[in-house]
């Protein structure tokens, strides 16, 4: 399965979680997290969704799925464990033309969510195209040994020098040179201050 790997801004956006257990709790934090209004609808809702039912962004329905829950809806998630039910949210939201992620039949959806290793605003995303997300899981945990904290400290710098270079007008081909240049340059200190350590 080929697949186009891209960033998506949720803020404004409707997301609908169908199923309540622990995949769609790990989906709500992401989703609220990336400023999305979310409703779950699930017969039952592990503790964890339970105790979060009066957050701003948040809508929880206790019931049945029906093709009603997807009015609005710009990102839809079958997280039930039953596949009968996720393939009918699947069918329901590719008619409407939602995006859909199917989490126990991953190749079924338009989407996944990849294993994502946070530091500061830098983001690294593992995908497998849904074939093993675990495997995903384990080379982000791998990377993570590597990729510390200061990596963010040093997109901060450069985000500040592109802004200083913006501002003054310099050219396009100009900032990229300076930008390069000075990430090598941190990246170089960085990895000379992790050799002294060791």
């Amino acid at each position: 399965m080929s697949t186009l790997a891209l960033n998506i801004r949720m803020d404004g956006k409707q997301a609908v979680i169908i199923g309540g257990g622990a995949v769609a709790l790990r989906k709500l934090r992401a989703l609220l997290k990336a400023g999305a209004s979310v409703k779950v609808v699930a017969k039952e809702f592990c503790s964890e969704i339970a105790s979060m039912k009066g957050l701003t962004k948040l809508e929880c329905r206790n019931g049945n799925y029906t093709k009603c829950d997807l009015i609005n809806a710009f990102l839809v998630i079958a997280a039930t464990d039953n596949a009968d039910v996720n393939e009918q949210v699947r069918a329901d939201a590719s008619h409407l033309g939602i995006l859909v992620a199917v989490v126990d039949n991953p190749t079924a959806g338009d989407c996944i969510f990849p294993a994502i290793l946070v530091r500061g605003d830098l983001e690294i995303a593992v995908s497998t195209n849904g074939r093993c997300p675990t495997f995903a899981a384990d080379v982000r945990d791998n990377i993570s040994l590597q990729i510390g904290g200061e990596y963010g400290d040093i997109l901060e710098q450069l985000a500040e020098e592109r802004e200083k270079l913006l501002t003054n007008g310099s050219p396009a081909t100009n900032n990229v040179q300076v930008l390069r240049s000075l990430s090598m340059r941190l990246l170089t200190e960085l990895a000379s201050r992790k050799e002294s350590i060791q």
